[in-house]
């Protein structure tokens, strides 16, 4: 283990012998940290905060602390986050408010400067959030999104995979899989140069946007618009997998242009 001079480790913290601690880190309560980990200048770590593996915690994020919630009153909670993921300056992750809660984050996502995650969410596997973006409480984020600069998802949003915030735009309603979503939740297209990168062929591609096409058509109710794909047949499993998602959604989903 590498600890500068200058940190301020708490005896309650579990920290790996493998973990690289910089200058003037702060780390206050019993918070764990798995092997591999590098933690960069004056970066806070509190509370009941797990660390997995090959974490990079550059300088000034926090991780950790209380939830932005006037309902909170000091109650165990927790932040759970997996391995090789990267937090940048700034950024602020917080744990979860209800008692025994947790905000929880995958593996290998990206959290660029001044990007925010509220109490309660959940971020799945290999997301980019650029610098900016704010996440409310409780959002739910997918595998493989991409949230642009200084976007804003209202609380209890849920973001699908593969899906595209473009920068600048904010969402109150779920953010269906696979799409281009900008302006005030508004599906633009389909988000089809990450599914190349994601490995679809041109098929799935397709069929996904040709799907998208009979959903988000303007004015297209989606309930008579979900009747009429079904009535075709599901053509595959990404198409399921969309279907799914809207008839899910509590709040409703994006709207088409």
């Amino acid at each position: 283990m590498t600890i500068h001079p200058t940190a301020v480790i708490d005896p309650k913290a579990e920290i790996d012998s493998d973990v690289t601690i910089g200058h003037y880190v702060v780390i206050e309560g019993p918070v764990k940290v798995k092997r591999g980990s590098r933690i960069m200048a004056h970066a806070y770590l509190t509370g009941w905060t797990e660390i997995g593996e090959n974490n990079e915690i550059h300088p000034g994020a926090v991780l950790g602390d209380a939830p932005q919630d006037r309902a909170y009153k000091g109650e165990e909670t927790y932040l759970k986050i997996g391995d090789h993921n990267i937090f940048r300056e700034g950024v602020q992750i917080h744990r979860g408010t209800a008692t025994g809660t947790a905000t929880i984050i995958g593996n290998d996502n990206f959290f660029m400067g001044n990007s925010h995650v509220g109490h309660n969410c959940k971020i799945g596997n290999q997301n980019i959030l650029a610098n900016g973006a704010l996440l409310g409480g409780y959002v739910e984020v997918g595998n493989n999104v991409f949230i642009s600069g200084n976007c804003v998802v209202h609380q209890f949003i849920r973001i699908g995979d593969y899906a595209l915030m473009r920068g600048l735009s904010g969402t109150s309603r779920d953010v269906p899989p696979y799409s281009i979503v900008d302006w005030q939740h508004t599906v633009r297209g389909v988000n089809v140069v990450g599914l190349k990168r994601a490995g679809f062929d041109e098929r799935r591609i397709r069929e996904i946007r040709e799907t998208c096409r009979v959903l988000f058509r303007k004015g297209r109710n989606l309930s008579l618009a979900i009747k009429e794909i079904e009535e075709k047949g599901r053509a595959n499993a990404d198409v399921s997998a969309l279907l799914d998602f809207i008839k899910s959604s509590k709040r409703g989903v994006c709207v088409g242009a």
